[in-house]
């Protein structure tokens, strides 16, 4: 089962949430998300149990703790939204051009 953790402490990298999940059950993977121009975590992680009893008992566990001072939340994770693709942005060049009387 694929978990999303919230409110982390912008310190917690994957080996401190790693260790906080271990303790009830297997850990098969742990992704903590960074910011591309600081490269510091975003406060949230994905962590994958293969083991759906012992990933449920986690969320039970862990959810609602206290870590730095932050309440961590702990739900299944959902699955990823589609990216739409195409498309350079910004406004119509059309629109503008078909409007060009009104400036």
């Amino acid at each position: 089962m694929r978990l999303f953790v919230g409110n982390l402490p912008r310190s917690y990298n994957e080996d401190k949430v790693r260790e906080i999940f271990s303790e009830h059950g297997e850990v098969s993977n742990v992704a903590v998300p960074r910011d591309r121009y600081t490269n510091a975590p975003r406060g949230f992680a994905f962590v994958e149990m293969p083991n759906d009893e012992e990933a449920n008992a986690a969320i039970e566990a862990v959810h609602g703790s206290e870590h730095e001072g932050r309440e961590i939340r702990v739900e299944e994770a959902r699955p990823p939204r589609e990216r739409r693709s195409g498309g350079r942005g910004g406004f119509n060049r059309g629109d503008r051009d078909r409007n060009r009387d009104r400036w």
